[in-house]
């Protein structure tokens, strides 16, 4: 083995990339002592993306305070280089930060907006935006109502809607919004393909996790297909359907319908910005994990959009996780070499999440252990 690249995402509430990173490159060490280890720790949009970007060369961090999902003042940063600034939604909206009051039908993402704001104001020409682990199912209505879209009711009275209140969307504006980003180019960085609204909506699939019961969802769902209606109205075009419209409770909708932005697979977005082609160069192999793999992951999760761009190059590709569930085996057609969990025995999370470093360094021993041979 001359070169092997550690490629991971976080494991959810357990190992960060980088702590992976740094077990498995230990690891390899004392198994190939002669080998160029390459770690790139990974994030594809939700939490940890914009720490992600700090590791990368020439990127500093901005430290602001915005609102969060409550309206409360909370201190965030992001990313910047040059004209690029990376923002990570999950700062300021995220469902950890909503622990023990969680109601998406009153958070809001009005703090991203801020962060954009900020972002614009100081010199950014190009914004990314991470979307995941979001609180809300506001549309990104809050987020556009910081950067000067005005939404309006049946009375004419201007009001930031949440997601309780989108049904009351009669009008919005985006005027001073198009003026402020007239130039700045707005990328949304998604790991799903989910549409705004329906079955496979933002408020059925995702709210529940958020604190919605089966009302609330029904009643957040409606109020989804009423903005998307106002919205094609005004604009003359249905961004409802869109692959990835709802992620991060719609936010992926708000981008595009408020902002004039675009969507792309998080994945693909950030291993452009690593230059991933030019880093698996003559690489043995790659090395990548993430918490679980299932039938999702086809969607755009890391591990299979990392597998994809190795097969074009020819590199195997070894995912490591913390569990697998029937679903993802289409993925070893699609780039992906084997997989092996780190659970030597079933655990419910709060138990794997106490062993879950040694696990990973015992993984990591028993696959070099493997290649050894």
């Amino acid at each position: 083995m001359k070169k092997i690249v550690l490629i991971p995402d976080s494991f959810k509430g357990t190992i960060t990339a980088g702590e992976f990173c740094h077990i498995a490159e230990d690891v390899l060490n004392q198994h190939f002592p002669d080998c160029q280890i390459v770690p790139l720790p990974l994030a594809d949009g939700g939490e940890g993306t914009v720490d992600c970007f700090l590791q990368i060369t020439g990127y500093e961090k901005v430290d602001i305070c915005v609102k969060n999902a409550f309206m409360e003042d909370i201190p965030v940063y992001y990313a910047r280089k040059g004209s690029t600034a990376v923002i990570e939604m999950a700062m300021c909206a995220s469902l950890p930060q909503a622990a023990g009051r969680e109601n998406p039908s009153v958070t809001t993402t009005y703090g991203v907006g801020e962060m954009v704001r900020h972002a614009v104001e100081n010199g950014a020409e190009k914004v990314i935006i991470g979307l995941g682990g979001s609180s809300t199912n506001d549309a990104g209505a809050g987020m556009a109502s910081a950067l000067g879209v005005k939404f309006y009711d049946e009375k004419d009275c201007e009001f930031i809607p949440v997601g309780g209140t989108l049904k009351c969307v009669k009008n919005f504006d985006t005027s001073l919004t198009d003026n402020l980003l007239k130039n700045v180019e707005v990328l949304a960085m998604c790991d799903i393909d989910n549409p705004l609204y329906g079955a496979n909506g933002a408020a059925y699939i995702f709210s529940p996790q958020k604190g919605a019961d089966e009302e609330m969802v029904k009643a957040l769902d409606e109020n989804l297909r009423h903005i998307a209606d106002v919205s094609c109205d005004i604009t003359g075009k249905d961004y409802s359907t869109i692959s990835g419209a709802g992620a991060a409770g719609g936010m992926g909708f708000g981008v595009c319908a408020f902002m004039g932005g675009s969507l792309k697979a998080g994945v693909n977005l950030i291993l452009d910005e690593i230059n991933f082609d030019s880093a698996i160069k003559n690489a043995d192999l790659i090395i990548t994990g993430e918490g679980r793999i299932d039938s999702q992951s086809l969607s755009g999760k890391a591990v299979v959009g990392i597998a994809r761009r190795a097969k074009t190059a020819g590199v195997p590709v070894i995912a490591v996780v913390g569990s697998m569930v029937e679903g993802f085996e289409d993925a070893y057609g699609q780039g992906l070499t084997a997989v092996f969990s780190t659970n030597p025995v079933p655990h419910t999370m709060e138990q794997a999440a106490v062993n879950a470093h040694k696990n990973l360094r015992l993984t990591i021993d028993n696959i070099s252990r493997l290649i050894k041979l």
